[in-house]
């Protein structure tokens, strides 16, 4: 917990919604936790409310967003990466080849296996859904006050 910051009531853990604490788990990491929880809750509903054209699944967001650092990459690389099966992630980019979003070709270090990669439609989308949430960011962080837009600033190493 931060010293000396008072946590608005809706942030302090009820004892009727959160399960009681087991032996050593410090009030920071359940702090820490439900926060995580709803920040990533209120992203997820803001992007819909504010942006309604983006329709895309967050799972496959998350896939955009790692062939747009790691492209291209196999399947098997993707669900690792993103700690899901691999039928899970060759599910996903099926969809995401049907929306033309990636292309899936034979990789030429293993002409066994296949490659995925973005397309162009696919960089355009992960461009817009990123530009999106930076402003719903920047509109976010500007309601702050200085001491706590610093907080957040000087957190974010940490959390990477």
């Amino acid at each position: 917990m931060r010293p000396g910051y008072r946590y608005p009531t809706s942030a302090q853990p009820s004892s009727e919604v959160s399960p009681p604490r087991s032996a050593g788990q410090a009030p920071d990491a359940r702090l820490l936790t439900e926060a995580v929880t709803r920040l990533r809750r209120a992203l997820r509903a803001s992007i819909r409310t504010d942006y309604p054209w983006e329709t895309l699944p967050m799972a496959q967001v998350e896939l955009l967003q790692v062939l747009g650092e790691h492209s291209p990459a196999r399947v098997s690389d993707l669900a690792s990466r993103q700690r899901l099966a691999p039928s899970t992630v060759s599910g996903l980019i099926g969809q995401m080849i049907t929306a033309g979003l990636v292309t899936r070709d034979v990789d030429a270090a293993d002409r066994r296996a296949s490659v995925v990669a973005l397309t162009d439609a696919g960089c355009e989308k992960l461009a817009a859904w990123t530009t999106a949430h930076e402003r719903r960011m920047d509109t976010a962080l500007t309601a702050l006050d200085d001491s706590d837009r610093a907080a957040i600033a000087d957190a974010l190493p940490a959390l990477f």
